[in-house]
């Protein structure tokens, strides 16, 4: 692919802020997104933004209590587009931002920080009903039903004397049918779970050496297909998820990407071959998938095996002296993307020549 063919990561708009941004999230069907994170006195922060003119108009300023780690529309409809969000003080609040005073939902999930959050089940993507998952540094991951009350309607917790780990990611899949539905988990000493939610059991479980920042499946609402999980070491792993070996688990394919940790990964929602990973140098790196020409094979004892493709590396671009810490590709506009770095900077970038590859 020559210079000219290949895809090309523009900075469109780039704004500074005054606080510390931890995560970025567009809103669906429009042309906002909302930024979260801390300001410096110790609150928390939303702000949702609105692209007008190739320039950005701050619509709103939401201040709260407490620092807000991280957030997702998954769970929401597309009339209400709420907001999902799991602060430092292990708060999980679902916020309509029209009337962001009170949370239309609330609970105290977790004991410590909430790191991470996921939806499933709104927005038109994934069958059955409106779940969140969180994952805290209490060793929890929890799914709630913003329908139910007060508890989770699963917990994967440490067994009774095993050490409780960070959990800084989790991710929903296999969401094809009513009663389909796996939660992937990735700790700090490098521990990778799957969740069955059907059956309320671990599915399945690996270690890949190093803290687990980032887990994304290529898409949602689909039978399990592809699980990319990124590192401290700046190494990342795509698993090859439709054919699960007795022994083996797996098959996957190991890059080392960036010079440090990635923290993110996203995939193109118009393309799941292709996605991005956003590195602790301030970097992003698009990424291309290719199949095997044969998605399994037989071992020696003729038990059906994955085999792993491989990832070709198609354009790259540094945007920052700081990590970038989140990361959001739009539904709706192809090429269209967010992010936001420790630099207190949210970037609004286009990345050209999608549809050609």
């Amino acid at each position: 692919m020559s210079t000219f063919e290949k895809p090309q990561i523009i900075v469109h708009i780039q704004k500074g802020l005054n606080y510390t941004v931890f995560d970025c999230k567009w809103v669906p069907c429009s042309a906002k997104f909302v930024t979260m994170g801390n300001f410096a006195r110790g609150t928390g922060v939303i702000q949702v933004y609105e692209i007008q003119r190739g320039d950005l108009k701050l619509l709103r300023e939401i201040e709260k209590a407490k620092p807000i780690k991280c957030g997702t529309f998954g769970a929401a409809s597309l009339q209400q587009r709420y907001l999902a969000t799991g602060d430092f003080d292990g708060n999980l609040h679902i916020w309509n931002l029209e009337a962001p005073e009170m949370p239309v939902y609330s609970v105290k999930g977790h004991k410590e920080i909430i790191n991470t959050i996921d939806g499933i089940g709104g927005l038109g993507i994934g069958e059955g009903a409106p779940e969140i998952v969180t994952g805290s540094r209490d060793g929890t991951v929890k799914v709630w039903d913003p329908r139910q009350k007060d508890d989770p309607v699963a917990n994967m917790e440490p067994a009774q004397g095993e050490n409780k780990r960070d959990c800084w990611t989790v991710a929903f899949g296999n969401a094809y049918n009513q009663e389909e539905r796996v939660v992937c988990a990735g700790y700090d000493n490098g521990d990778i779970k799957l969740f069955d939610l059907r059956n309320m059991s671990l599915r399945w479980e690996t270690n890949i050496k190093n803290g687990v920042c980032g887990l994304e499946f290529d898409r949602k609402d689909i039978s399990m297909n592809k699980l990319v999980a990124t590192s401290l070491e700046g190494k990342f792993h795509v698993f090859d998820m439709r054919t699960q070996h007795p022994t083996k688990g797996f098959a996957s394919v190991t890059e080392k990407a960036h010079k440090s940790t990635i923290w993110q990964v996203r995939h193109l929602p118009q393309n799941r071959e292709l996605f991005l990973t956003a590195g602790g140098a301030g970097g992003l790196h698009l990424w291309k998938y290719e199949y095997p020409a044969h998605r399994s094979k037989k071992d020696s004892e003729g038990v059906e095996m994955g085999v792993a493709g491989s990832v070709s590396l198609l354009q790259n671009v540094t945007l920052s002296t700081q990590p970038i810490s989140s990361l959001d590709w739009s539904p709706d506009k192809r090429g269209l993307c967010i992010c936001s770095s420790f630099d207190q900077t949210v970037r609004v970038l286009i990345v050209t020549k999608l549809q050609t590859i």
